[in-house]
C-alpha cells in the first residue's frame, strides 16, 4: 500500500509535518488537498518551501480524484493531508481508497472558527465536519486524533461523547 499517512491538518503543510511525522513514517512524498491552497500560487510555493528534500503536490479535490488511484498504486510511500475532513469525505465519496498501512485517518489541527465545538487541544469541528467524520467513520476509517507523534490521542468516538450534550 503506497499510503503511508493520511492526515487532515488545516495548515496543510508545515515543518511540524515533516520534522516530527516524516521522521516516523515512511515519507517519499506529499499528496495536499484543498482547492484554495491548489489555486493560490503564492501560497502553494509557501507549502511548498516547507518541505526540503521531499517531493510534494498540491491537488485540488478533482485533480486528486483524478491522479490519487496511481499514487496509490506507486511503489512509494505517500502521505496525504486534507485541510479538512470534509475534503477526505469528497474523496472517499468518488471512490478513492485512503485506507493505509496503519488502517487509521490522523486529525491533526483543526483550529477554532465560528461555529465550532472544541474536542481536544487544537482541534474544534463544525456540523460540516462532524458529519465528514461520520461518514468517514461509517466508511470502515479509524480515526485518530493526535497533534503529534509522541503526544496523548483519541478516537472519533471518543470526541462524539462531547459533543453529546449531558443528561
Amino acid at each position: 500500500m503506497a499510503l503511508s499517512f493520511v492526515r487532515i491538518d488545516d495548515r496543510v503543510i508545515h515543518g511540524q509535518l515533516v520534522t516530527r511525522w516524516a521522521k516516523e513514517l515512511p515519507c517519499d512524498g506529499i499528496v495536499a488537498i484543498d482547492d484554495e491552497v491548489a489555486a493560490d500560487a503564492l501560497l502553494a510555493s509557501v507549502m511548498k518551501g516547507a518541505v526540503q528534500d521531499t517531493p510534494v503536490w498540491l491537488f485540488t479535490v478533482a485533480q486528486a480524484i483524478e491522479k490519487l488511484p496511481k499514487v496509490i498504486a506507486s511503489d512509494k510511500h505517500y502521505f496525504v493531508i486534507g485541510k479538512s475532513p470534509v475534503t477526505l469525505q469528497q474523496l472517499v465519496a468518488a471512490g478513492i481508497d485512503l485506507h493505509n498501512r496503519y488502517r487509521r485517518i490522523n486529525a491533526g489541527p483543526m483550529s477554532a472558527r465560528a461555529g465550532t465545538v472544541t474536542i481536544g487541544p487544537n482541534q474544534s469541528v463544525t456540523a460540516e465536519e462532524r458529519a465528514a467524520f461520520d461518514f468517514l467513520a461509517d466508511k470502515g476509517y479509524a480515526i485518530e486524533f493526535r497533534l503529534v507523534p509522541d503526544a496523548g490521542s483519541f478516537s472519533w468516538q471518543d470526541a462524539q461523547k462531547k459533543l453529546r450534550p449531558s443528561a
